[in-house]
C-alpha cells in the first residue's frame, strides 16, 4: 500500500475550483465538495433566473450550459456533434451537478442568453433579446415562467448546435432537444413553434473565443486536484494516478455524472463521504474501435456512448432517445449506469444482449468478464476492493445478428422502464436460431437473460410456433414483483407482448416495420384541440 499512497499524495491539494462565468475566471474555494452547482448560483452567487423544481434531474428548470475545451486529440464522431467553436456545449441539470467537477469548465446560465453576440456594454432590454428569448415571447411560450429558463437553456443548447452546422432542426428533433424539460401551464406546442421561429430570426451567436482562452489558461495553470478538509474530494488527471487513488482509498465513492449520487444527497440526504471523481482522467473519456471492438471509456457521457452505439447498432436508436433525457445523459455516463447495476436500468439489458464485456482495473492489474457475469445480486457486483470499471467492450459482429431493445413506461420521455427488453438471434443457413439471448430488465433483482426461452428457440426455424415455445417456457425463468411501477401480471403481459413484436419486426418475408410513437403524434393531437 505504500506505493500507491506515496504516488497518491503527489495529487497537489487545493482550496479552490476555477472556472469561467459571467465574462471572467471564477474562483470558489472551501466549498462542500457536494454542494451543487444550482446551490452556488442561487445562494452565493445570487443569481437566481436558474429554478429548483424537483432537485432530482427530472424537471429541467434548473438547465444551465456546462462547457468544456474540446481536444481534438481525444475526440470522436459522437463529440463532435456538440463542438460549438472549439467548446463542447452541454445541457446539464445544475440540482446534481456537484460544484468541483465546474473546475477547468465554462458556466452559462439564463442570465448570460441574452448577452451571447453582444459586445460588451452594449444596451440590454427587450430590443436585444437573444432570438432564444425573442421566439419565446413572439409565441407566447411561457405563463407562469418558472420553467421557461430551463427551456431557454435546452434551446439555446439546440440553437448552437443546430448553427454550428448550418442545419434547422424538424419539430421532432426540437422535441427531442426538450425532453429534459417539464411545463404544466404553457404547453409545448407554443414552447416548439419557438424552437423553429427562433431559427427565422437574425442570429446572435455565443463568440466562444475568450472562453475558449479563458478556459485554456486554467488548463495551462491547473494540477490535480485533492480537496482536503472535512470531507476529501480527489480529481486525478491520468488513468495512473485514479488507480493509485483509488487502490488507497478504496472506501471513497467513485463520482461520474451524479444523476444518482446527486438524488442520494438531495432526497435521502446521504452522507456520501469521500468522493473520487473520474471525468478528468482523459484516457477514460476515449471511444474507439479495436481488435473488433467498440470500446467505450469509463468517462464517457451518456449521450456521446449512446451515439456510437446506434451509429452501429440502428435498432437502438428509439431506445436511445428515450434513455433518461439530454441533461441527464450529458451528465451521466454509460460505464456509471452498469456500475450501478439498478435491476430497472435501461443499459445493463441492451448492454448483455450486445455480448459486452468490462475491462475491471485494480492499481496496474487488469481483467474482463462478460457483463452478464459481473452483476451478483441486487445492488451486488463482482467488483474487488480497491476496483473500478475502466472501460465497456462491445463485439462488432463480422455475420448478421438480428437485434432490438424495446423499453415500456408511464411516460415516453425521461422515465423508468417498468421493463426494458433486448433481444438478440442469429440464424444459419438453414434459418435456424443459432444463438440467442433475451435479456430483461424490471423482472428480476439485476437484468437476467431468460435461459428457459433461449434454450427453446436454439435449433428451431424462426416461426410462430417457435415464437409461442419461446413465450411457454419463459414463464420459468423469472418471478416479477408487483410495485408502483407495474403489477406482477401486467410486467408478464409486457414480456409476452415484446416477444410477439419481436418475432412480428423480424420474421422472415413479412417482418413489420417498426413504428415508434413519436412525441409529434401526440402534439399534433392537442394542437387540434
Amino acid at each position: 500500500m505504500n506505493k500507491p499512497m506515496q504516488k497518491q499524495e503527489s495529487l497537489q491539494a487545493l482550496d479552490r475550483i476555477r472556472f469561467y462565468f459571467r465574462g471572467r475566471i471564477h474562483e470558489v474555494a472551501n466549498e462542500n465538495p457536494t454542494a451543487t452547482v444550482l446551490e452556488w448560483l442561487r445562494e452565493s452567487a445570487h443569481c437566481t433566473g436558474t429554478k429548483e423544481g424537483c432537485a432530482e434531474g427530472d424537471c429541467g428548470a434548473c438547465t444551465v450550459l456546462a462547457c468544456e475545451l474540446f481536444d481534438p486529440q481525444n475526440a470522436n464522431e459522437s463529440l463532435r456533434r456538440n463542438v460549438v467553436g472549439g467548446l463542447i456545449i452541454r445541457p446539464v441539470n445544475a440540482c446534481i451537478k456537484f460544484l468541483p467537477t465546474l473546475d477547468g469548465c465554462a458556466l452559462f446560465t439564463v442570465e448570460d442568453v441574452e448577452t451571447f453576440g453582444l459586445e460588451s456594454g452594449s444596451p440590454r432590454g427587450l430590443s436585444h433579446l437573444h432570438p432564444v428569448q425573442e421566439a419565446m415571447v413572439n409565441c407566447h411560450g411561457s405563463q407562469c415562467g418558472f420553467c421557461t429558463p430551463g427551456f431557454i437553456m435546452s434551446l439555446t443548447a439546440a440553437y448552437e448546435r443546430y448553427a454550428e452546422t448550418k442545419t434547422v432542426p424538424s419539430r421532432a428533433q426540437l422535441a427531442d432537444d426538450c425532453a429534459g424539460n417539464l411545463c404544466r401551464c404553457t404547453g409545448y406546442r407554443p414552447i416548439l413553434d419557438a424552437g423553429q421561429r427562433m431559427f427565422e430570426l437574425p442570429p446572435r451567436r455565443l463568440n466562444t473565443k475568450p472562453v475558449v482562452d479563458a478556459l485554456q489558461s486554467i488548463r495551462a495553470a491547473s494540477t490535480p486536484i485533492s480537496v482536503a478538509g472535512a470531507k476529501k474530494y480527489w480529481a486525478p488527471r491520468t488513468v495512473a494516478e485514479f488507480a493509485d487513488v483509488r487502490l488507497a482509498h478504496p472506501e471513497a465513492r467513485l463520482l461520474a455524472g451524479a444523476t444518482d449520487i446527486g438524488l442520494w444527497v438531495n432526497k435521502q440526504m446521504r452522507d456520501v463521504g469521500d468522493l473520487i471523481y473520474i471525468g478528468e482522467v482523459q484516457e477514460l473519456k476515449a471511444i474507439e474501435e479495436r481488435d473488433g471492438f467498440l470500446i467505450i471509456g469509463a468517462a464517457v457521457r451518456l449521450e456521446d456512448a449512446w451515439r456510437s452505439i446506434a451509429s452501429r447498432w440502428p435498432q437502438l436508436r428509439d431506445l436511445w432517445r428515450r434513455f433518461a433525457s439530454p441533461p441527464v445523459r450529458h451528465a451521466g455516463t454509460l460505464v456509471g449506469n452498469l456500475a450501478n447495476g439498478s435491476p430497472i436500468g435501461d443499459g445493463p439489458p441492451v448492454l448483455i444482449a450486445l455480448g459486452a464485456q468490462v475491462q475491471l482495473r485494480r492499481g496496474d492489474d487488469l481483467r474482463e468478464m462478460d457483463l452478464q457475469d459481473f452483476y451478483l445480486d441486487y445492488m451486488k457486483n463482482d467488483l474487488r476492493v480497491g476496483e473500478f470499471i475502466a472501460s465497456v467492450r462491445i463485439p462488432i459482429p463480422d455475420r448478421e445478428i438480428t437485434m432490438r431493445a424495446y423499453k415500456v413506461s408511464k411516460r415516453f420521455d425521461s422515465d423508468i422502464s417498468a421493463v426494458c427488453g433486448a433481444f438478440s438471434i442469429e440464424l444459419d443457413e438453414r434459418k435456424k436460431i443459432k444463438t440467442a439471448c433475451f435479456v430483461f430488465g424490471g423482472m428480476a433483482a439485476i437484468a437476467k437473460r431468460a435461459a428457459a426461452a433461449e434454450a427453446a428457440a436454439i435449433g428451431q426455424l424462426w416461426t410462430e410456433r417457435t415464437l409461442r415455445s419461446i413465450q411457454n417456457a419463459v414463464k420459468s425463468d423469472f418471478k416479477p414483483l408487483t410495485d408502483l411501477r407495474a403489477t406482477d401480471n401486467y410486467r408478464w403481459s409486457i414480456v409476452l407482448g415484446l416477444f410477439e413484436r419481436f418475432w412480428l419486426e423480424t420474421r422472415s418475408g413479412s417482418g413489420l416495420a417498426p413504428l415508434p410513437v413519436e412525441q409529434t403524434t401526440v402534439f399534433a393531437v392537442l394542437d387540434q384541440r
